[in-house]
């Protein structure tokens, strides 16, 4: 039987604020920075197996709490088994709390300190969810890591909003840790070594966020997520509040940057001390044709693709361009071929999940600030 020590956080490098660590799980160990690659619904959009999630180097995926609960229900994940048999999937899973929703489903909801009100947006039906709920139902899911359940305020909400719902968070945070603490003590709980991190909010108020990093750092929790970014703000304003926020979190606990995103958001965000990431961009722009190269994107929907015989990235060694021609994806996706979207997502998942394994190396052979410079200088250039 394998050996773990559940949430052992080990930094074996550092660079500058850059980290290269690993983090043992129930699951099996991730090395970070890793880039975590979203399933929603328990599966990628665009065709995307778990298998395929082997071939391109995923090491943790990621699914949605509230989209989960309402269909197809977490009690029915339960009954199969939690969500590594359902899916079929043996690395770490990640579910976000649902508290991403009370922020994008503003018009269908009412939050008050016990939790918050919903309509489905699927069929209208109420739901509440509270801390309490969250952690019932990712307990159910048997998530290798649970997150606490928070409100996401608007990044550019006034300074008074973004206090109470800050302090709301605090408080919330507490609720969720006594009660995965309970539920990982009952019998018939599937992942008793569930985690928990809990989450930075604050807008873009510097000392909002540093005061209530400091304040959840007490908690000695299994991991700490900056939440509340991405979501209206610039990059410079996003990068500022990491500069402030991530040296109050505890270094010797993962840092994960939420819905965070383009390549050279990661690239600057690493070099900012952040282990993990999550974005529903790689997957969303592949079905549009949009796909990541060292020479930033491209859209394959451009007539110059055409009669373009190379893959969508020379050297690439992801399943879409071992085999396949720009041109004949460009193909597949101007006849609404659902392989086209496949081909694209796999290659765009495969770049993120490649540009993480190099950005580990970079770090571990000292030479970050060099090979951030080197990428980002290329994605700027653009392809000739």
């Amino acid at each position: 039987m394998m050996e773990f020590s559940v949430g052992k956080y080990t930094i074996l490098k550092r660079d500058g604020k850059a980290k290269r660590a690993v983090f043992e799980t129930v699951h099996g160990v991730v090395q970070t920075p890793v880039f975590m690659n979203v399933g929603t619904a328990a599966a990628i959009k665009g065709a995307v197996s778990t298998v395929d999630l082997q071939e391109i180097g995923t090491q943790v995926e990621l699914s949605n709490t509230y989209h989960l609960h309402v269909r197809p229900g977490d009690e029915v994940v339960k009954k199969m088994g939690g969500l590594s048999k359902f899916m079929v999937w043996d690395k770490p899973i990640l579910t976000d709390s649902g508290g991403f929703q009370v922020f994008s489903l503003a018009g269908l909801r009412k939050i008050q300190e016990e939790g918050v009100q919903f309509h489905s947006h699927i069929d209208g039906k109420k739901i509440f969810m509270g801390p309490e709920e969250s952690m019932q139902i990712q307990s159910n899911l048997a998530s290798t890591i649970a997150m606490a359940f928070d409100e996401c305020p608007p990044a550019l909400a006034e300074r008074t909003y973004i206090q109470k719902s800050v302090d709301r968070t605090v408080r919330w945070l507490y609720r969720c840790k006594a009660e995965m603490d309970r539920l990982n003590s009952l019998d018939d709980t599937i992942n008793p070594h569930q985690m928990l991190f809990g989450i930075n909010q604050g807008g873009i108020f510097e000392d909002i966020r540093m005061a209530q990093a400091q304040q959840i750092s007490e908690l000695d929790l299994d991991g700490y997520a900056i939440g509340g970014l991405a979501v209206g703000e610039t990059h410079e304003e996003m990068y500022r509040i990491l500069d402030c926020v991530v040296p109050c979190l505890p270094l010797e606990k993962p840092t994960y940057l939420m819905g965070v995103g383009t390549p050279a958001n990661i690239l600057e965000a690493v070099d900012r001390g952040v282990d993990f990431f999550d974005c529903v961009y790689p997957s969303r722009n592949g079905r549009h044709g949009h796909v990541y190269t060292k020479h930033g994107k491209i859209n394959l929907f451009n007539a110059k693709y055409e009669l373009d015989k190379r893959p969508i990235e020379e050297g690439c060694q992801c399943p879409t361009c071992r085999s396949y021609s720009r041109g004949y994806i460009r193909h597949l996706l101007k006849a609404k071929e659902m392989l086209g979207m496949r081909f694209c997502v796999l290659h765009n998942l495969y770049f993120y999940n490649h540009l993480m394994k190099e950005i580990r190396e970079a770090i571990e052979q000292g030479r970050y600030q060099e090979y951030k410079k080197e990428k980002l200088k290329g994605f700027l250039e653009g392809e000739n």
